[in-house]
């Protein structure tokens, strides 16, 4: 066989990548009443200025998000329903005490809680999933956490409006 057979591929292009919400993968457990007041007072600050999160492949059993999360975006401490590879692309965060950094890679487990600082630079990163509906399960519920992230968003707003993706070092 000389040539390959197309016909069962698939090609999935990054401009025709669907936001979060708009693919309809994840959906979000109920939060406590100071994580929903303490999240609509960082979505009314600003927030959603800090990150970009697009589907990128979304078939049976498998899914790739494409996630870029500007330096101070404040990620809750949460969990999915699926089991996440993480892939850095460019940038950096700190997921507890390890840095790291592009083409580093970390895997969360189904139910397990978790949260990463984006670095100065930001981050961009690739999830990857076997599983195309996820659940998000907030355990940030102290009103401590939402007002650094108000603070947070409120430091770094301005600042998002001209923020650059990281750079890929090749």
């Amino acid at each position: 066989m000389d040539e390959q057979d197309t016909s069962k591929f698939q090609i999935f292009r990054a401009k025709d990548g669907k936001g979060l919400m708009e693919a309809k993968c994840m959906t979000v457990a109920p939060w406590s009443e100071t994580a929903r007041t303490g999240m609509d007072r960082t979505l009314a600050a600003g927030s959603s200025g800090g990150e970009d999160v697009r589907i990128l492949v979304d078939i049976p059993g498998f899914s790739i998000a494409n996630v870029w999360f500007k330096h101070g975006y404040p990620l809750p401490l949460h969990s999915h329903s699926a089991d996440c590879l993480y892939y850095i692309v460019a940038g950096t965060i700190k997921l507890g005490t390890e840095e790291l950094g592009p083409r580093d890679s970390f895997f969360i487990p189904s139910g397990v809680p978790y949260t990463y600082k984006p670095g100065p630079e930001g981050v961009e990163l690739l999830e990857i999933r076997t599983q195309n509906a996820f659940d998000f399960v907030n355990y940030s519920n102290g009103a401590a956490f939402w007002e650094k992230a108000v603070e947070s968003v409120e430091k770094n707003r301005e600042a998002w409006k001209t923020a650059e993706r990281p750079k890929i070092d090749a």
